[in-house]
């Protein structure tokens, strides 16, 4: 291996090298978790450290407010898994192509960017980005879990999983987003939303039928209400924002997606009677938050700004966004909602993952799973 690399590794894993765990026996014997730049804890970094993009999430400021230095993780602290793993008295989940590490207790197959749709779908349908370079979706990631089952678990697997946690994380708001800054129009954008979601229902149930009997799946967020959407696609009529300043036609694709996936979940849970499988909300905490700042500790007037970034009215601007040099980061990361115009603050992952925990953003919450 590449001596730089191998030093690279390191770094990004002195994170996982802490037993941050708050319970003394823990609720799961493993956590594997599937996802996108809201789930990676450092994947990418180990697989494309370079690429346009993403290389930014490798600079300061991000990751300052709890490991005081980049970790790979699109924010300025911890993601919801990790607080999740806390919470199940487990130890932070290392990206799965970390070298050397020991997965017994968990493996994170997320990378930044990824897609419920294969990249050929994009290819097909004519829709370019900066991201779509590496073929990461949600089949790849499976594909990978699986390759790497004998050396977890070898001959005990059925039994092993059956008493671990797996999630799903928030697949399909890139590939609306990646439609949407390919030129596509709503109507085709909605015209996929079953195709992204049977994706995902597709990939859980191909983990249940492995054996595994405790399953979150993560909804998408109101991408009407993320900075990035607001400074790139707005519209000069107010009537297509609402109370909040949201645009709602994208929150709408939203709601569609929410909706259909929440339904294939209860399907699953009839499929499979002996499983505990739990949908999972980023949409609702996000609209509570913007809805109602000060109840949840941020700051009025703050819901729809990133923290880091430079540009009006809502601090993002892609050309000079967050880990540019020269380009700030507010003081407190906690009183806002949004770190660097894409993805939230460390705080608002907080209450997000404790919400999924116990509730009241996850139905059945994990505690109970």
């Amino acid at each position: 291996m590449n001596v730089a690399l191998q030093y690279l590794q390191l770094f990004l894993l002195i994170p996982f090298l802490h037993q941050a765990s708050s319970n003394s026996i823990p609720i799961f014997n493993a956590i594997y978790s599937f996802g996108s730049s809201y789930e990676d804890t450092g994947n990418m970094a180990i697989l494309a450290p370079t690429a346009s993009g993403f290389r930014n999430v490798l600079n300061p400021p991000y990751g300052e407010t709890f490991f005081n230095r980049p970790t790979g993780r699109a924010s300025d602290g911890r993601l919801v898994i990790d607080r999740i793993a806390v919470l199940c008295g487990l130890p932070f989940i290392p990206p799965s192509m970390a070298q050397g590490q020991d997965f017994s207790k968990g493996a994170n197959f997320a990378v930044f960017a990824s897609t419920a749709l294969d990249r050929n779908f994009f290819q097909q349908n004519n829709i370019t980005n900066i991201f779509l370079t590496q073929n990461t979706s949600l089949s790849v990631q499976i594909e990978w879990f699986e390759n790497q089952k004998a050396s977890i678990c070898n001959t005990t697997c059925v039994e092993y999983f059956s008493k671990s946690l797996f999630a799903i994380g928030k697949f399909g708001d890139n590939d609306y987003l990646y439609m949407l800054s390919g030129g596509k129009t709503i109507e085709f954008i909605n015209s996929t939303v079953p195709l992204v979601v049977e994706i995902i229902r597709s990939a859980a149930e191909r983990l249940l039928k492995q054996g595994v009997l405790h399953l979150v799946v993560a909804g998408i967020r109101p991408n009407g209400c993320i900075p990035v959407v607001l400074t790139y696609f707005p519209s000069a009529n107010s009537s297509d924002y609402d109370s909040l300043g949201c645009l709602k036609v994208y929150n709408n694709i939203g709601i569609y997606h929410n909706t259909l996936l929440s339904s294939a979940v209860k399907q699953l849970r009839l499929e499979f009677p002996l499983a505990r499988i739990s949908f999972s909300e980023y949409y609702k905490p996000i609209i509570d938050f913007v809805k109602n700042p000060t109840k949840y500790g941020f700051t009025s007037g703050t819901q729809l700004r990133a923290c880091c970034g430079t540009g009006e009215p809502y601090n993002y601007n892609l050309l000079a966004s967050c880990g540019q040099a020269g380009v700030p980061a507010c003081p407190n990361p906690s009183i806002f909602i949004n770190w660097d115009g894409i993805h939230l603050t460390d705080a608002a992952y907080h209450i997000i993952a404790d919400g999924w925990f116990k509730g009241p953003y996850a139905d059945p919450p994990i505690l109970v799973l």
